[in-house]
């Protein structure tokens, strides 16, 4: 029994609730309003075994979730549209003990090309490709970038196209690579873990940060329920890493807490990656499928 999240109109819904259960034979459930307590619910009331969602979606749900919740039909969580972050990976396996497997997918090779599996899974880390597929990261000249360097994602399988009319799109496809759009790095045993979108990565007085780095950081922070990390322009540094937070109830948003959460960055990575700005926001912006529109949050400054 399939349950998700995502609207069957995206590849990642189109999989997960269609292709793959028509695949082997299984039914899906579909719901009109897929918010995380519903599918808490729907996967206690059909006895569920596979969930697909984004990153921000377990986390709800997670929250969402008595005392008496009851999950023990769910045989795997599968997350995609945006990267797992260590400590949602980390609480979910905790309060579940339900595997969660992190992806990478994208509409233009339909589904998840790089993924952790059942047996070979750690928080952090994306993965390898999915049987069919190979990748490399490649530098700016597309020659292949050495172990443990941050470089961009290359894809190629059975699966692959590009927008026709889109201009963005034109180097999407090179020498029969599919150009993700992704910063990764890839570690000496082969593993690929997910750094930014290229045009995500913040450039702050000539140091390069990732804001999914920053992001992991903060969500462990007891007081934060949900964030997102971003660059703001700034005329003394070009730009400063800004973060927009959703707070646990009772927690004040004020310069104390923001001060907490900037020493937390400070205590725990790089000090020169903390937060300069600190915004508190009730609700992230997201897409239908549960990711972050970063966009939004840069019109917020």
């Amino acid at each position: 029994m399939f349950v998700g999240s995502p609207p069957i109109a995206f590849t990642f819904g189109l999989g997960g609730l269609a292709v793959f259960p028509l695949r082997f034979g299984a039914s899906a459930v579909l719901i009109e309003s897929a918010t995380p307590p519903n599918l808490v619910k729907i996967i206690e009331a059909y006895k569920a075994t596979v969930c697909f969602t984004a990153p921000t979606a377990y986390r709800a749900m997670l929250a969402a979730m008595d005392e008496g919740a009851d999950l023990s039909s769910l045989r795997v969580a599968i997350s995609a549209g945006e990267t797992l972050p260590a400590p949602v990976y980390e609480a979910w396996t905790k309060r579940t003990g339900v595997p969660i497997l992190d992806g990478i997918g994208s509409t233009e090779m339909l589904h998840v090309f790089i993924a952790n599996r059942l047996h070979d899974r750690r928080p952090g880390v994306t993965g390898t490709p999915v049987p069919g597929y190979e990748a490399k990261i490649v530098d700016q000249d597309f020659n292949e970038a050495p172990r443990g360097t941050v470089g961009r994602l290359a894809v190629q399988g059975p699966t692959g196209c590009r927008y026709l009319s889109d201009a963005r799109q034109r180097e999407y496809v090179r020498n029969g690579w599919n150009l993700t759009g992704d910063a990764f790095t890839q570690d000496d045993e082969g593993y690929f873990q997910f750094v930014a979108r290229n045009d995500d990565m913040i450039i702050s007085a000539g140091y390069n940060i990732a804001g999914p780095e920053v992001e992991a950081v903060l969500l462990a922070h007891e007081a934060v329920s949900e964030c997102a990390v971003i660059g703001l322009p700034d005329e003394e540094r070009g730009q400063i890493v800004a973060a927009f937070v959703v707070l646990k109830p009772d927690i004040l948003p004020d310069e104390a807490t923001a001060m907490r959460l900037q020493n937390h960055v400070k205590a725990n990575i790089a000090p020169y990656k903390y937060p300069r700005a600190i915004r508190f926001l009730e609700a992230l912006p997201k897409t239908q499928t549960g990711k972050i529109q970063r966009f939004q949050l840069r019109s917020l400054g």
